[in-house]
Protein backbone atom coordinates (compact mmCIF):
# COMPACT_ATOMS: atom_id res chain seq x y z
CA UNK A 1 0.00 0.00 0.00
CA UNK A 2 1.30 3.51 -0.77
CA UNK A 3 0.67 6.97 -0.92
CA UNK A 4 -2.46 8.96 -2.84
CA UNK A 5 -4.66 8.04 -5.77
CA UNK A 6 -6.94 9.89 -7.95
CA UNK A 7 -10.18 7.84 -8.64
CA UNK A 8 -13.60 8.28 -10.64
CA UNK A 9 -17.15 6.89 -9.82
CA UNK A 10 -18.88 6.68 -13.08
CA UNK A 11 -22.78 6.77 -12.67
CA UNK A 12 -24.66 5.56 -15.60
CA UNK A 13 -28.32 4.88 -16.55
CA UNK A 14 -27.40 1.94 -18.91
CA UNK A 15 -29.47 0.82 -21.54
CA UNK A 16 -30.46 -2.67 -22.86
CA UNK A 17 -27.86 -3.66 -25.24
CA UNK A 18 -23.92 -4.13 -24.96
CA UNK A 19 -23.42 -1.72 -27.96
CA UNK A 20 -25.42 1.13 -26.49
CA UNK A 21 -24.23 0.31 -22.89
CA UNK A 22 -20.69 1.02 -24.19
CA UNK A 23 -21.57 4.32 -25.95
CA UNK A 24 -23.34 5.55 -22.70
CA UNK A 25 -20.49 4.65 -20.37
CA UNK A 26 -17.54 5.73 -22.80
CA UNK A 27 -17.64 9.45 -22.76
CA UNK A 28 -17.95 9.54 -19.16
CA UNK A 29 -14.60 7.10 -18.42
CA UNK A 30 -12.96 9.17 -20.86
CA UNK A 31 -13.68 12.71 -19.09
CA UNK A 32 -12.62 10.80 -15.56
CA UNK A 33 -9.44 9.86 -17.18
CA UNK A 34 -8.98 13.47 -18.29
CA UNK A 35 -9.98 15.03 -15.13
CA UNK A 36 -6.44 12.78 -13.39
CA UNK A 37 -8.31 9.71 -12.44
CA UNK A 38 -5.91 6.63 -12.42
CA UNK A 39 -8.66 4.21 -11.33
CA UNK A 40 -11.75 4.49 -12.64
CA UNK A 41 -15.10 2.62 -11.54
CA UNK A 42 -18.31 1.67 -13.37
CA UNK A 43 -21.05 0.51 -11.97
CA UNK A 44 -22.88 -3.02 -11.45
CA UNK A 45 -24.53 -4.17 -14.86
CA UNK A 46 -22.12 -1.48 -16.85
CA UNK A 47 -23.03 -2.98 -20.45
CA UNK A 48 -26.47 -3.80 -20.30
CA UNK A 49 -29.11 -3.36 -18.11
CA UNK A 50 -32.64 -5.54 -19.24
CA UNK A 51 -34.58 -7.54 -16.75
CA UNK A 52 -37.39 -8.93 -19.43
CA UNK A 53 -36.29 -12.55 -20.02
CA UNK A 54 -36.76 -12.62 -23.67
CA UNK A 55 -34.94 -9.65 -24.49
CA UNK A 56 -31.78 -10.16 -22.16
CA UNK A 57 -31.17 -13.48 -23.69
CA UNK A 58 -31.30 -11.88 -26.77
CA UNK A 59 -28.94 -9.50 -25.46
CA UNK A 60 -26.11 -11.31 -23.56
CA UNK A 61 -23.17 -13.08 -25.42
CA UNK A 62 -19.73 -14.69 -23.70
CA UNK A 63 -17.34 -12.18 -21.99
CA UNK A 64 -14.79 -12.61 -24.66
CA UNK A 65 -17.55 -11.31 -27.59
CA UNK A 66 -19.14 -8.35 -25.41
CA UNK A 67 -18.96 -5.43 -27.12
CA UNK A 68 -19.28 -3.69 -23.99
CA UNK A 69 -16.27 -5.59 -21.87
CA UNK A 70 -14.07 -5.34 -25.02
CA UNK A 71 -14.38 -1.67 -25.99
CA UNK A 72 -14.22 -1.24 -22.24
CA UNK A 73 -10.64 -3.26 -22.02
CA UNK A 74 -9.50 -1.65 -25.08
CA UNK A 75 -10.30 1.63 -23.54
CA UNK A 76 -8.46 1.45 -20.14
CA UNK A 77 -5.36 0.07 -22.77
CA UNK A 78 -5.71 3.79 -24.99
CA UNK A 79 -5.90 6.29 -21.91
CA UNK A 80 -3.70 4.33 -19.76
CA UNK A 81 -6.28 3.58 -16.38
CA UNK A 82 -6.88 0.75 -14.15
CA UNK A 83 -10.66 0.07 -14.95
CA UNK A 84 -13.34 -1.78 -12.80
CA UNK A 85 -16.00 -3.08 -15.19
CA UNK A 86 -18.52 -2.92 -12.20
CA UNK A 87 -20.17 -5.90 -13.52
CA UNK A 88 -21.03 -7.13 -17.03
CA UNK A 89 -24.38 -9.72 -17.99
CA UNK A 90 -22.65 -12.18 -19.34
CA UNK A 91 -23.09 -15.73 -20.32
CA UNK A 92 -21.85 -17.59 -17.47
CA UNK A 93 -21.15 -20.90 -19.49
CA UNK A 94 -22.82 -23.13 -16.73
CA UNK A 95 -23.53 -26.58 -18.32
CA UNK A 96 -27.14 -26.97 -18.62
CA UNK A 97 -27.48 -23.31 -16.73
CA UNK A 98 -28.81 -20.87 -19.02
CA UNK A 99 -28.63 -18.00 -16.05
CA UNK A 100 -26.25 -15.55 -16.73
CA UNK A 101 -23.51 -13.86 -14.97
CA UNK A 102 -23.13 -10.81 -13.27
CA UNK A 103 -19.31 -10.32 -12.92
CA UNK A 104 -17.12 -8.22 -12.35
CA UNK A 105 -13.93 -7.32 -14.17
CA UNK A 106 -10.80 -5.38 -13.11
CA UNK A 107 -8.64 -4.57 -16.03
CA UNK A 108 -5.29 -2.91 -15.62
CA UNK A 109 -3.89 -0.42 -18.09
CA UNK A 110 -2.67 -2.86 -20.89
CA UNK A 111 -6.45 -3.75 -21.35
CA UNK A 112 -5.77 -7.39 -19.70
CA UNK A 113 -8.28 -8.27 -17.20
CA UNK A 114 -6.24 -9.00 -13.80
CA UNK A 115 -9.42 -10.11 -11.18
CA UNK A 116 -12.81 -11.68 -11.59
CA UNK A 117 -15.65 -11.84 -9.64
CA UNK A 118 -19.28 -13.80 -9.94
CA UNK A 119 -21.76 -11.96 -7.21
CA UNK A 120 -22.28 -14.39 -4.55
CA UNK A 121 -25.40 -12.83 -3.70
CA UNK A 122 -28.78 -13.02 -5.44
CA UNK A 123 -31.49 -10.37 -4.79
CA UNK A 124 -35.09 -11.95 -4.45
CA UNK A 125 -37.56 -9.65 -3.41
CA UNK A 126 -41.29 -8.63 -3.03
CA UNK A 127 -41.22 -5.09 -2.25
CA UNK A 128 -43.91 -2.79 -0.17
CA UNK A 129 -44.93 -1.03 -3.31
CA UNK A 130 -45.74 -3.96 -5.08
CA UNK A 131 -42.44 -4.11 -6.86
CA UNK A 132 -41.09 -8.35 -7.32
CA UNK A 133 -37.67 -8.97 -8.59
CA UNK A 134 -36.25 -12.20 -8.72
CA UNK A 135 -32.63 -11.85 -9.72
CA UNK A 136 -31.69 -16.18 -9.35
CA UNK A 137 -34.13 -16.76 -12.25
CA UNK A 138 -31.87 -14.47 -14.54
CA UNK A 139 -28.26 -14.89 -12.93
CA UNK A 140 -26.44 -18.03 -11.53
CA UNK A 141 -24.59 -16.93 -8.05
CA UNK A 142 -20.65 -17.14 -8.06
CA UNK A 143 -19.40 -19.25 -4.87
CA UNK A 144 -16.09 -17.70 -4.44
CA UNK A 145 -14.77 -14.49 -2.88
CA UNK A 146 -11.82 -11.86 -4.76
CA UNK A 147 -9.29 -9.80 -3.91
CA UNK A 148 -7.04 -8.36 -6.45
CA UNK A 149 -4.01 -6.74 -6.40
CA UNK A 150 -3.35 -2.95 -7.73
CA UNK A 151 -0.48 -0.32 -7.40
CA UNK A 152 -2.12 1.34 -4.24
CA UNK A 153 -3.19 -1.88 -2.48
CA UNK A 154 -5.39 -4.49 -2.36
CA UNK A 155 -9.32 -4.08 -3.97
CA UNK A 156 -12.00 -6.61 -2.83
CA UNK A 157 -14.63 -7.50 -4.99
CA UNK A 158 -18.34 -7.28 -4.44
CA UNK A 159 -21.97 -6.47 -6.18
CA UNK A 160 -25.02 -4.78 -4.92
CA UNK A 161 -26.92 -7.12 -2.81
CA UNK A 162 -23.43 -8.22 -1.02
CA UNK A 163 -23.47 -5.24 1.01
CA UNK A 164 -25.71 -6.81 3.09
CA UNK A 165 -23.67 -9.50 3.68
CA UNK A 166 -20.79 -8.19 6.52
CA UNK A 167 -18.97 -11.10 6.90
CA UNK A 168 -17.83 -11.35 3.46
CA UNK A 169 -16.35 -7.66 3.67
CA UNK A 170 -14.60 -9.03 6.89
CA UNK A 171 -13.06 -11.65 4.88
CA UNK A 172 -11.77 -9.33 1.97
CA UNK A 173 -10.65 -7.17 4.47
CA UNK A 174 -8.71 -10.07 6.39
CA UNK A 175 -7.23 -10.70 3.03
CA UNK A 176 -5.64 -7.35 2.54
CA UNK A 177 -8.06 -5.60 0.86
CA UNK A 178 -7.63 -1.88 1.36
CA UNK A 179 -10.43 -0.81 -0.70
CA UNK A 180 -13.79 -2.84 -1.23
CA UNK A 181 -15.64 -2.15 -4.49
CA UNK A 182 -19.52 -2.03 -4.53
CA UNK A 183 -20.54 -1.20 -7.82
CA UNK A 184 -24.39 -1.23 -7.64
CA UNK A 185 -27.92 -1.28 -9.81
CA UNK A 186 -29.94 -0.24 -5.77
CA UNK A 187 -33.73 -0.37 -6.21
CA UNK A 188 -35.00 3.19 -5.17
CA UNK A 189 -37.13 2.34 -2.02
CA UNK A 190 -34.49 0.17 -0.92
CA UNK A 191 -31.62 3.00 -1.85
CA UNK A 192 -33.13 5.63 -0.57
CA UNK A 193 -34.19 3.59 2.69
CA UNK A 194 -30.42 2.09 3.16
CA UNK A 195 -27.79 2.96 0.51
CA UNK A 196 -25.88 5.15 2.37
CA UNK A 197 -26.16 3.55 5.86
CA UNK A 198 -24.80 0.02 4.71
CA UNK A 199 -21.81 1.39 2.93
CA UNK A 200 -20.52 3.72 6.11
CA UNK A 201 -21.60 0.34 8.10
CA UNK A 202 -18.97 -2.25 5.72
CA UNK A 203 -16.45 0.54 5.91
CA UNK A 204 -15.98 1.15 9.56
CA UNK A 205 -16.81 -2.64 10.30
CA UNK A 206 -13.66 -3.25 7.96
CA UNK A 207 -11.42 0.16 7.97
CA UNK A 208 -11.31 0.32 4.14
CA UNK A 209 -12.79 2.74 1.60
CA UNK A 210 -15.59 1.69 0.44
CA UNK A 211 -15.55 2.83 -3.41
CA UNK A 212 -19.74 2.71 -4.27
CA UNK A 213 -20.86 3.49 -8.37
CA UNK A 214 -24.34 3.35 -9.00
CA UNK A 215 -26.81 3.23 -11.63
CA UNK A 216 -29.39 5.75 -11.07
CA UNK A 217 -32.79 6.69 -12.78
CA UNK A 218 -35.92 4.77 -14.71
CA UNK A 219 -34.27 2.11 -17.11
CA UNK A 220 -35.58 0.92 -20.33
CA UNK A 221 -36.64 -2.59 -18.87
CA UNK A 222 -38.77 0.06 -16.43
CA UNK A 223 -36.98 -0.51 -13.07
CA UNK A 224 -35.75 2.31 -10.92
CA UNK A 225 -32.59 2.49 -9.84
CA UNK A 226 -31.01 4.99 -6.86
CA UNK A 227 -28.09 6.48 -8.18
CA UNK A 228 -26.57 8.53 -5.60
CA UNK A 229 -22.69 7.08 -6.00
CA UNK A 230 -21.04 7.45 -2.83
CA UNK A 231 -17.09 7.43 -1.67
CA UNK A 232 -16.79 6.35 2.00
CA UNK A 233 -12.95 6.75 4.11
CA UNK A 234 -12.28 3.67 6.11
CA UNK A 235 -13.51 5.92 9.31
CA UNK A 236 -16.47 6.02 7.64
CA UNK A 237 -16.67 8.91 6.74
CA UNK A 238 -18.45 10.07 3.56
CA UNK A 239 -15.77 11.55 1.13
CA UNK A 240 -17.60 12.34 -1.63
CA UNK A 241 -21.37 11.35 -3.38
CA UNK A 242 -23.61 12.46 -5.83
CA UNK A 243 -26.90 13.86 -4.69
CA UNK A 244 -29.13 12.79 -7.53
CA UNK A 245 -29.17 9.93 -9.80
CA UNK A 246 -28.23 11.22 -13.06
CA UNK A 247 -25.09 10.68 -15.04
CA UNK A 248 -22.56 11.94 -13.39
CA UNK A 249 -18.31 11.43 -12.37
CA UNK A 250 -17.89 11.34 -8.47
CA UNK A 251 -14.12 12.26 -7.98
CA UNK A 252 -12.36 11.68 -4.68
CA UNK A 253 -8.33 11.07 -3.61
CA UNK A 254 -7.66 8.64 -1.52
CA UNK A 255 -5.33 8.48 1.38
CA UNK A 256 -3.92 4.69 1.07
CA UNK A 257 -2.34 5.62 4.49
CA UNK A 258 -5.51 6.72 6.40
CA UNK A 259 -6.55 2.78 6.60
CA UNK A 260 -4.09 1.95 8.69
CA UNK A 261 -4.74 4.56 11.21
CA UNK A 262 -8.24 3.22 11.27
CA UNK A 263 -7.67 -0.54 11.57
CA UNK A 264 -4.25 0.77 14.21
CA UNK A 265 -7.37 2.66 16.05
CA UNK A 266 -9.87 0.16 16.01
CA UNK A 267 -8.11 -3.33 15.33
CA UNK A 268 -11.42 -5.28 15.52
CA UNK A 269 -9.94 -7.59 12.78
CA UNK A 270 -7.52 -8.86 14.92
CA UNK A 271 -10.38 -9.39 17.21
CA UNK A 272 -11.94 -12.34 16.19
CA UNK A 273 -13.15 -15.16 18.92
CA UNK A 274 -15.04 -18.67 18.19
CA UNK A 275 -18.21 -19.11 19.81
CA UNK A 276 -21.16 -21.69 20.08
CA UNK A 277 -23.97 -20.45 18.22
CA UNK A 278 -27.09 -19.59 19.98
CA UNK A 279 -29.08 -22.25 21.83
Amino acid sequence: MSGGIDIALVQTRTPATAAAGLAHVEPLIREAASGGARFVLTPEGANLLEQRRDRRDAAITDEDRDAAVLGLRRLAAELGVWLLIGSAIVRSGGVGDARAANRSMLVDPSGAITARYDKLHVFDVDLPNGERYRESAAVRPGDAAAVADTPWGRLGLTICYDIRFPHLHRELAKAGASMIAVPAAFTAPTGEAHWETLLRARAIETGAYVLAPAQGGLHEDGRRTWGRSTVVGPWGEVIARADHDDPCIVRAKLDMEAVARARAAIPALTHDRDFLPPA
